[in-house]
């Protein structure tokens, strides 16, 4: 059955929700400018790889990607049209280039999120704004901390060139099966996270405990597509999960005045008092309000606005509020 999800199409960013039972269960985020998951367009081959189908090949954007199922007809400088597979991967102190397959695809360089949720067969509905119950703010504030809370521990989201490193702080064994595993099943959708996991659980010396932590994760992670190891004897388990994007944690942890900036865009978009709209935020935030934004912003609330910048603010804690013209 398709789920259905609730888009905002905000300012600098693009957000999706699946929205049940009055909590987010999952998200999707994207900050437009690069190639997308699922866009289709020409590109030239600029690279072809020895005794190889695949090459690297240029959009018109100037960006590149790992392009494959190359024919060797289709040598330098030949134009071919690409399907996007997986989204380019910012990294610390580098970039992973998008990868792209050859298709006979129709043309489409810059799918909106909406539309790429549909093509996946999902129920879309595009909303001004998610329901005041779907708690986005609850959201990034875990992602931007990395610390998602259970009953009895933490679960602590370090995201690194290699994986994504989960460390679970729990005791006993109980509080691992009934609250960690599910909080762990749960924030992996609610960020998106895909490509390599590993998760550190606290050293389970008796082989039965290990066990039902690995039936605990069987139950919850039944029907997302994955592999998994068993629990070793210091505790860790590895996931593998198919990368397409960068995750929710990913995108707030390596552009964080980024983040805060898009965070306080939609918080001035609530704003229903009368006047000019007046954001207050670290310098570091203010720097990141491009003249763009700050127009569409204008637009769409039909007010002046106004940046104060304030280094008594934390980044995350910028605010928005109406001021007398």
């Amino acid at each position: 059955m398709a789920e259905a999800w609730l888009v905002e199409e905000g300012i600098g960013e693009e957000r999706a929700i699946r929205f049940e039972q009055g909590r987010i269960v999952a998200a999707r985020l994207r900050w437009p400018g690069r190639l997308v998951q699922g866009a289709v367009a020409e590109a030239i081959v600029v690279e072809r790889f020895p005794l190889s189908p695949n090459a690297i090949v240029r959009f018109a954007t100037g960006e590149e990607a790992i392009g494959r199922r190359l024919p060797k007809a289709d040598s330098e400088g030949s134009t071919v049209r690409m399907l996007v597979e997986r989204e380019a991967i910012a990294e610390r102190g580098r970039l992973k280039r998008a990868q792209a397959v050859k298709t006979e695809q129709p043309l489409n360089p810059a799918p909106s999120l909406a539309e790429s949720l549909r093509e996946e067969g999902h129920e879309v509905r595009v909303v001004r704004r998610f329901p005041d119950d779907a708690d986005w703010e609850e959201l990034f504030s875990e992602a931007w901390t990395g610390e998602v809370a259970f009953h009895g521990g933490s679960l602590l989201f370090s995201d690194t060139p290699a994986m994504t490193l989960v460390d679970v702080d729990g005791y006993p064994v109980e509080a691992i099966c009934s609250n960690a595993v599910p909080a762990l099943a749960s924030a992996l959708h609610r960020f998106d996270i895909g490509g390599n996991i590993g998760i550190d659980f606290p050293t389970l010396s008796d082989k039965g405990d290990r066990r039902a932590v690995d039936a605990k994760l069987d139950e919850q992670l039944a029907g997302w597509p994955h592999e998994r190891t068993a629990m070793n004897g210091f505790g860790f388990v590895q996931i593998v999960a198919r990368l397409a994007r960068a995750s929710v944690l990913r995108l707030i942890s390596l552009d964080r005045s980024g983040a805060a900036a898009r965070l306080l865009l939609r918080r001035a978009e609530a704003v229903t008092d009368p006047g000019a709209i007046l954001l207050s935020c670290h310098p570091a935030v203010a720097a990141r309000l491009t003249p763009e934004w700050l127009a569409e912003l204008a637009r769409r609330t039909g007010r002046e606005v106004r940046v104060a910048p304030d280094p008594g603010l934390a980044p995350e804690a910028g605010f928005a509020q109406a001021v007398p013209l």
